[in-house]
């Protein structure tokens, strides 16, 4: 494998572990990659490697909420642990509806939704939506602040919100965070929830992903999966941090015009210029 081939690698893990993260559809941006970085791998590697580099993105969120997801901490109390037990029966209850709806569909929903046009829309209409949100919650107080006033019924309110992200362009993350600030949580009880929604829905989408290409790699293809992983999960710590800081201050218009910036770019570039 040439060091160009390895630059490229490391440009996508760049891109997944940024937009996995933020609320700007890490789908939308891999479409735009897969014009532009062309990968000298096959179709059927190239599906599975776009999924599955995502492992080294949940893996930073393993990392970083180490300690408060791990119910066996022998630094935590009991209540501390007991809490922590329920936090993940609430993490269990969000991700069932996307479980139930995307794991028998998986193929059909790529084959209906996974082109530009979707994306464009998605990309679009997420973006005027959390404008209008954040218009609306102006002079609003969210109602739930921390964990423990997050109702399961509220959490399996929220796993019906990322069904929605089954839909390329969406942003798994958006649709999270949108539903959860819609249903009366903080931004940053939102994002840390989405952050945690991710841990169960990635493994399982790339473990279905790795069982269908099976696990017979060629070296090269081995160097690609590897790097792209661990470069995603440098960059995602990064990621998450900055957007952790930012949301204290600031709400989330700027990724609602960024959303629909990209929606019009991905719109005028298929419809333009790409062949």
């Amino acid at each position: 494998m040439d060091f160009v081939e390895i630059l490229k690698v490391v440009l996508i893990g760049i891109i997944e572990g940024i937009t996995e993260w933020l609320p700007i559809s890490s789908t939308g941006h891999m479409i735009l990659a897969d014009e532009f970085i062309k990968l000298n791998i096959t179709p059927e590697f190239k599906e599975m490697f776009l999924v599955v580099i995502q492992l080294g993105a949940i893996l930073a969120v393993v990392l970083l909420y180490f300690r408060k997801l791990n119910p066996f901490a022998l630094s935590k109390t009991p209540a501390q642990r007991r809490d922590t037990v329920i936090l993940w029966i609430k993490v269990v209850i969000a991700v069932l509806p996307a479980a139930i709806i995307g794991i028998p569909f998986d193929d059909q929903i790529d084959k209906l939704f996974y082109n530009y046009q979707t994306v464009t829309a998605t990309l679009i209409i997420y973006g005027v939506l959390f404008l209008l949100l954040e218009n609306r919650n102006r002079k609003r107080k969210p109602l739930i602040k921390d964990f423990s006033q997050l109702t399961y019924k509220t959490a399996a309110l929220i796993g019906v919100f990322q069904v929605l992200a089954l839909i390329p362009g969406t942003s798994r993350s958006g649709a999270t965070i949108l539903g959860a600030i819609l249903l009366g949580t903080s931004r940053y009880v939102a994002a840390e929830f989405s952050f945690f929604l991710s841990i169960p829905v990635m493994f399982g989408a790339s473990a279905i992903k790795l069982i269908k290409f099976g696990f017979h790699f060629t070296p090269d293809e081995w160097v690609i999966l590897l790097t792209g992983m661990v470069v995603a999960f440098v960059v995602s710590i990064l990621a998450i941090k900055f957007l952790m800081g930012y949301i204290k201050k600031h709400d989330f218009k700027a990724f609602g015009w960024y959303r629909i910036i990209l929606g019009a770019i991905v719109a005028v570039y298929f419809i333009f210029f790409a062949k």
